[in-house]
């Protein structure tokens, strides 16, 4: 083969480090924006806030004038990391662990069917409200479980607290805190005792039947504290405790018998499959509980009202508070007519400068041999600035774009919404689906009619008798407000809501009302069908 050269033109795009920046940027939500400021104001020393007091004295000026950027630069990294070395010492903290835990006790505190603690519940009848009070527990020292959800108290914690309160032997008291500790969320503890027992035992036999015997004595102990139906291990569990619960508050008030049969009747329901209670197959829980449907329609009533997730109330939810990037203000014109005003949200705007100080430290020092790459940081700097502008000035265009063609919702709502596709926006502003794409993800407007992502605007369409499309965002709303003012002891099925859309001149079909049905999260006819 003979070697030669040759030419060969070709095209093709290279994304530089400024352009590969700038997409990411675009890209963030306001929180990641956000951190990635910090970020880059802790490793690049030429990037500052733009405060208003900010400055430094003409004395500290001129002692940086007379140092080089680089021994500045060098002496702020050795005060962080002096810094993070003295917070980083710390006396280390025991932990307790099932290793600690004493299980070598000989007795078993407590008698058979006598255990510390009866429990008790509010509910929302005043037929079935109550509050018991427990053998083991002063009413004096009793908290409220709600005062304590509200100060972020978790459901371990309210359940220690009150175990305190049972006056247990070591070994009991260790393996009722062990339980706790292996409870969900929701307050139910999943996993069965016999995998407790041996997580803890290993292969040892005679140790894991002492544990599960230990387990079982806590379990119940556990089952008798509040919140009422706290350690259950499935859903008819944790109800039929409650049912009982309320059987016990029963007897002790001396209600009616037609009362008391009501309760021992939903406590037989949840004794069935809980799939016949979900599905309300009245007919097939009539022959297994041996009840007529009235009967059974009121017991089913008032297990609904039961808590199927003990735990809710302690969850310490992070309430996502969602920070608008654009707000959208009505303006009346002068000719009367009412138009909208859009502006970006200055709070979630970072306001940041090049550092003077270092920028003119650096031109003076221009023979050291750092210059080039503290150049590099400069204008990284620089690039920083200008693509978080172009963020924000990117995001504008377009809220400005979807306030222009969506102006009928923020006057009427969602049934005046219009189709619209990323592609109508692109064409429009001249940019790339894509990059639509990005700037509507995360980003969210605050409007007259609510707060929405940029997203929310866009929905496909469905063609309508006139010829013309509906957007489907319209259509959702449509089956909403059918389904919102249905008779519930005949609700509409998705066949009928396709012909009442079809009365209105909107093709739809009766899967594509199912899709959106689910999307409104409606459950079907048969769960929606009052008892």
């Amino acid at each position: 083969m003979k070697p030669g050269l040759s030419l060969r033109v070709s095209q093709h795009l290279s994304l530089t480090p400024q352009l590969q920046q700038s997409i990411q940027l675009l890209q963030l939500s306001t929180l990641e924006l956000a951190q990635e400021v910090e970020q880059m104001l802790i490793d690049n020393p030429f990037l500052e806030r733009d405060a208003e007091d900010a400055g430094a004295p003409d004395e500290i000026a001129a002692s940086l004038n007379n140092s080089s950027i680089s021994e500045i630069y060098q002496s702020e990294k050795e005060t962080e990391k002096a810094q993070a070395a003295s917070e980083s010492i710390a006396e280390p903290a025991t932990a307790e662990t099932p290793e600690n835990l004493n299980w070598e006790a000989d007795g078993i505190d407590g008698q058979d069917g006598e255990w510390g603690g009866e429990s008790s519940s509010e509910w929302d009848s005043p037929s079935l409200s109550g509050s018991g009070s427990g053998s083991n527990r002063d009413s004096d020292d009793e908290v409220d479980a709600i005062d304590l959800a509200r100060e972020h108290v978790s459901l371990t914690d309210f359940l220690h607290r009150q175990a305190l309160s049972l006056h247990l032997g070591a070994e009991d008291m260790a393996a009722l805190r062990f339980l706790i500790e292996s409870l969900s969320d929701d307050g139910y503890l999943e996993d069965p005792l016999q995998e407790l027992a041996q997580s803890l035992a290993g292969d040892d036999f005679e140790e894991r039947e002492e544990l599960e015997q230990r387990f079982s004595i806590a379990l119940k102990l556990l089952q008798s504290l509040e919140p009422v139906g706290v350690g259950a291990r499935d859903l008819a569990e944790c109800l039929q405790l409650q049912l009982r619960d309320l059987i016990r508050e029963a007897e002790d008030e001396g209600t009616t018998q037609a009362h008391m049969n009501l309760l021992l009747l939903a406590q037989n329901i949840c004794a069935q499959p809980m799939d016949l209670l979900a599905r309300r197959d009245l007919r097939k829980l009539t022959s297994l509980c041996g009840a007529r449907e009235e009967a059974l329609r009121e017991a089913m009533a008032l297990i609904a009202r039961l808590e199927p997730r003990p735990g809710r109330r302690f969850m310490d939810v992070e309430r996502q508070i969602v920070v608008p990037d654009v707000i959208v203000r009505p303006v009346r014109a002068s000719s009367g007519r009412v138009d909208f005003a859009v502006q970006l949200n200055p709070d979630v705007m970072p306001k940041l400068r090049v550092h003077d100080i270092y920028a003119s430290v650096l031109r003076r020092h221009k023979n050291s041999e750092s210059h080039a790459a503290l150049q590099q940081r400069l204008q990284e700097a620089r690039w920083f600035i200008k693509n978080i502008q172009q963020r924000f000035d990117t995001i504008l265009r377009v809220s400005e774009a979807i306030v222009e063609r969506q102006k009928n919702f923020f006057v009427h709502g969602e049934l005046a919404m219009r189709p619209l596709v990323l592609r109508d926006i692109a064409d429009q502003l001249g940019l790339h689906e894509s990059t639509i794409s990005r700037v509507t993800t995360a980003k969210y407007m605050a409007t007259p009619q609510g707060t929405f992502e940029l997203k929310y605007f866009f929905g496909s369409g469905l063609g309508t008798e006139t010829g013309g499309s509906a957007s489907s965002t319209a259509v959702r709303a449509l089956i909403k407000q059918f389904v919102d003012a249905e008779d519930t002891k005949k609700p509409l099925s998705d066949a009928k809501l396709a012909d009442m859309l079809k009365e209105q001149g909107i093709e739809c079909a009766r899967r594509t009302v199912a899709k959106y049905r689910e999307q409104l999260k409606i459950p079907t006819t048969t769960l929606r069908k009052a008892l």
